[in-house]
């Protein structure tokens, strides 16, 4: 979609859900959004759920719940998605233990689900992280993590999941050699600096590039398996956050993001030098009030399809899951 063409109308996907989608392509073509079941951030009991479309994101029916609430209080609702070598579906989720208190309660606990069939049902470990939690400030005990983004292969074969504590240097890395059924070896991003919600995408052959909420977005690259990082630049500005990295089948690198300075949207920026360089930002969607989170997957025809959670858009004004389809425009690095 250039510049000039008028935007297409998003659906509203899913209602009464702040959502924080990510979308998964399973190996037979159907989209799996992983979201959160609630409309509000995170400030009332909730559930992760998982809502498939089989035609393209057009229609969508919920088919199953990896993490449902450890109990009357709690609410899951963070999460990091993606496929396992061979197909399956694992989701990571986190949450808070009190979410209706002041403080809500503590980070809880990371549960790692797996699904056979597509997300239908689902197998739940709350034991799979293996290595010590970090402690996030002098004098202070481990605290949990919270798993953003995309859960990826590296070169090594071995997926890898970004996590974020919300202190120095507690945004990292965690692998699994076993195809996602325990997680260790966690790897800091930049050890000297506070950083959130990191969406990471693989390159290929080891290069990695990262997208961390700072004040904007910050871009990180790895050349060794996203064993260590480097800043490399600011890439949105400030309320520009946070976003999601992938690769079109032309070979240029999406970076999808929200857009919360008026007129509020979902912006997007191209690469076709590696994340080196990026085209200026253009709109694929609107929304009021609150939104934002986007995740974005190529459909077959090359279109775009991204969703996001929105507080307010034109016919719907209550929380809901969006999705837009687009045409990437053809102009290189645009």
């Amino acid at each position: 979609m250039s510049a000039k063409e008028e935007r297409l109308k998003p659906v509203v996907a899913v209602e009464n859900v702040c959502a924080w989608p990510n979308l998964t392509v399973l190996q037979d073509g159907t989209i799996v959004a992983t979201i959160h079941n609630r409309p509000s951030h995170l400030k009332e009991p909730a559930d992760v759920e998982c809502w498939a479309s089989e035609d393209e994101g057009r229609t969508w029916a919920r088919r199953g719940m990896p993490a449902p609430r450890d109990n009357d209080r709690v609410a899951r609702g963070n999460v990091a998605a993606g496929l396992a070598a061979n197909g399956d579906l694992i989701v990571i989720t986190s949450g808070w233990s009190d979410p209706v208190s002041e403080t809500r309660g503590t980070i809880v606990e990371p549960l790692v689900s797996r699904s056979t069939d597509g997300g239908r049902t689902w197998t739940i470990d709350d034991g799979a992280f293996l290595a010590e939690w970090p402690i996030v400030g002098p004098g202070q005990k481990r605290r949990y993590l919270v798993p953003f983004g995309d859960i990826l292969p590296g070169s090594d074969g071995a997926l890898r999941v970004a996590m974020y504590g919300g202190q120095m240097g507690v945004t990292v890395v965690y692998r699994s050699e076993d195809d996602g059924k325990t997680w260790d070896k966690p790897t800091a991003i930049n050890p000297n600096a506070k950083i959130h919600e990191p969406a990471f995408f693989h390159l290929g052959k080891g290069k990695w590039l990262l997208a961390a909420r700072f004040d904007g977005l910050d871009l990180y690259t790895s050349d060794d398996d996203a064993g260590t990082w480097t800043r490399r630049q600011q890439l949105t500005g400030r309320q520009q956050h946070p976003g999601h990295l992938m690769r079109l089948k032309d070979g240029r690198v999406l970076l999808t993001y929200g857009n919360r300075l008026e007129p509020k949207g979902i912006d997007v920026r191209f690469s076709d030098d590696e994340g080196a360089s990026w085209g200026d930002p253009l709109r694929v969607a609107d929304f009021q009030l609150d939104g934002g989170y986007p995740s974005s997957v190529q459909l077959p025809d090359g279109r775009v399809l991204t969703a996001y959670y929105a507080r307010r858009v034109e016919g719907c004004d209550r929380y809901h899951m969006g999705v837009v389809t687009w045409d990437p425009p053809t102009t290189p690095g645009r």
